[in-house]
Order: C-alpha cells, then sequence, then structure tokens
C-alpha cells in the first residue's frame, strides 16, 4: 500500500497547485520506503497556506518542478493501491495534474476517513489528528505531507487490526473516480501579460510555462492584480 498525501495553494484541482507530494510505502505494518519532495512552480503562496502548514515560498524554491515530482511519484507507487485520508481530494489532484503532463494515473484506494465513519462513530471528529489521537499515533509535524502521509498509514493498520477480521471487505481497495477536466495551455497574451507583471512589481516567481494552465494563468494574475496592483502606464 501506498499512503499519499498532498500539500496545495487550495481546492481546485484543475486551478491550483500542487506543494509538495509525501508519500509512505508499506505492507504488513512496515515501511519499506518513502517518497517527499516540493514540487517548485514559481507561484505565490496563500499566507493562510502558509500559517497551516508553515510551509514558504523558500522552502518550495528547492523544489523539483512538476513533471518531474509526478513522475517520480507514479514511479514510486508502481502498481500498488493507494491510502490517505480523504484520498479522493488527493487523488483528484494527482490525476490531473498527471493528465495535464500526459502521464497516465489510474489507482485503486483505500480511504481512512471513510473507515473512521464506519468503524469509529463514537468520536466526535474523525479527522485524520483525532483518529490519531484516539489511536495514539504521534504526529511531529501536523498538516505536512509526508507526516500526514505516515500517520494514515499508521492509522489504517490500527483499525485494520481492530475490525479486520470481523469487516475484511472495508478494508479492500477500491477503484478511485475522478473526471479529468480538459485543460488549455497558458495562452501567448497571459504569459506576456504575466511577464509584464512580474518584472513591473519585481516579483521573484520562476514560472514553468511548460506545465502551467489557461486557468491557472488566470489565477496568477488575479493574485498578483490583488496584492501588487495593476500596471501604471
Amino acid at each position: 500500500l501506498i499512503a499519499l498525501e498532498l500539500d496545495t495553494t487550495a481546492l481546485s484541482p484543475e486551478k491550483d497547485h500542487i506543494l509538495e507530494i509525501g508519500a509512505v510505502k508499506g505492507a504488513g505494518g512496515r515501511i519499506q520506503d518513502t517518497y517527499s519532495v516540493f514540487v517548485k512552480e514559481g507561484i505565490e503562496i496563500p499566507p493562510f497556506i502558509t500559517e497551516l502548514t508553515g510551509i514558504t515560498e523558500e522552502m518550495v524554491r528547492t523544489g523539483i518542478p512538476l513533471r518531474e515530482a509526478v513522475e517520480g511519484f507514479l514511479t514510486f507507487a508502481g502498481d500498488g493501491d493507494i491510502l490517505g485520508h480523504n484520498i479522493s481530494f488527493d487523488y483528484g489532484f494527482l490525476k490531473q495534474n498527471a493528465a495535464n503532463l500526459d502521464l497516465s494515473c489510474e489507482k485503486n484506494g483505500i480511504d481512512t476517513l471513510k473507515l473512521a465513519r464506519k468503524f469509529l462513530t463514537t468520536l466526535e471528529s474523525r479527522s485524520l489528528e483525532a483518529v490519531c489521537c484516539h489511536y495514539g499515533v504521534i504526529q511531529e509535524k501536523k498538516h505536512r505531507a509526508f507526516e500526514d502521509a505516515l500517520s494514515a498509514y499508521r492509522v489504517y493498520e490500527c483499525m485494520k487490526k481492530e475490525f479486520g477480521e470481523t469487516d475484511a471487505g472495508a478494508f479492500c481497495p477500491e477503484p478511485l473516480i475522478y473526471r479529468v477536466k480538459k485543460q488549455s495551455p497558458v495562452t501567448i497574451s497571459q504569459k506576456r501579460y504575466l511577464n509584464d507583471l512580474i518584472k513591473y512589481h519585481r516579483i521573484e516567481l520562476a514560472v514553468d510555462w511548460e506545465t502551467m494552465t489557461k486557468s491557472q494563468a488566470s489565477q496568477m494574475i488575479d493574485r498578483i492584480l490583488s496584492n501588487y496592483g495593476r500596471i501604471k502606464r
């Protein structure tokens, strides 16, 4: 099983960006391998994301390009099934970005949030943090991709040990469904305007034009205009 967690700039797979990919490969309760990378796309990170995760733009600048990060994870995962707490969110981002890069990504998965809602009915919350607390799983860095992937794998093993014999079917991987939204690449006029805005406002952004879509470019332009204003002629 491959436990997967992504940190992103917001909630929309077709508009927003992956900041970090964290994954753990496990079998029989033992960790066999890990994968953890920042994704360098030259974007501004919303302040609330930095506050939630601790991820800064300086940290992301040490990362690798999106294509390399996604290809790296797909190689790491191989034919393995994936799991995560609300795994449909992470899978949506993964599959949409893979499709944008002309990469294939079809996976079966297990959702630890779904398992927690089914079995841990007495808990007030079934958040990853609450389930970790219930099972005594220590989270060193909450809301960070690798640590949350590791925590999801550990609580999965705890729930399987407690409930697996009475309901083995609940722990079987199921096909993950996400309908890819066809994306148009960034336009020449958007590139030109973004470059002008970056130069005019002296913003340090190393934009990856190869992976940027039209909707992402539009969102970046809106964010720059909101934070810095228009170009004054």
